[in-house]
């Protein structure tokens, strides 16, 4: 990823996955937002942006849902119009999940397999890429390789200076969990 660009207004975030081998569970990723507040910047998000759901202003979209990573180029896009956001609204940390993370994890704590037997991985899925851009600008990208053996990752934060600037920080932060609990702290304090 690249570093720290300021005074962004509309930007978009790109992704990209081969489909899983014929006879096999299918790749399913899902790109996600949590859009934080002024007064709890690292807390509990104002509210979630993925699969079947846009900010209630309008201000993030998915405008593209793939379940299976079939077709050409991007397979998921999702659209953040940050100059419209709320002023109360400083914060916005986006993801990548895997999907199936959680289901095949619950199913070997059953079989009673090893850590991590059987839960897919960015490693486990070819052809993953991430692109972010504004207007016809590339900002970042990223192949997922840095963070190989996660089911969830932190690709791009978003923040509102004092003065109502958006910057970009890219970073791609790797999570060994479920989408349910990486919505929970993918915006939390970096430890």
């Amino acid at each position: 990823m690249s570093g720290v660009r300021k005074g962004l207004a509309k930007v978009e975030i790109a992704l990209r996955w081969d489909p899983s081998p014929a006879g096999t569970p299918a790749n399913d990723l899902d790109i996600l937002a949590a859009v934080y507040g002024a007064a709890d910047p690292h807390g509990e998000p104002v509210y979630l942006v993925h699969f079947g759901s846009r900010a209630p202003d309008g201000t993030i979209t998915l405008n593209r849902d793939s379940q299976t990573g079939q077709g050409f180029g991007f397979d998921e896009v999702m659209t953040l119009e940050l100059t419209r956001m709320s002023s109360e609204l400083v914060r916005v940390v986006v993801g990548v999940v895997i999907q199936d993370a959680d289901a095949d994890a619950d199913a070997d704590a059953d079989a009673g397999a090893g850590a991590g037997e059987g839960v897919k991985t960015f490693a486990d899925i070819p052809g993953t890429g991430l692109r972010i851009r504004e207007g016809y600008t590339d900002l970042a990208g990223t192949d997922f390789a840095a963070v190989a053996g996660a089911t969830a990752a932190t690709v791009a934060e978003f923040v509102r200076d004092a003065s109502g600037s958006w910057s970009l920080e890219g970073a791609v932060r790797g999570f060994e969990t479920g989408p349910e609990e990486f919505a929970r702290i993918m915006g939390a304090v970096r430890s």
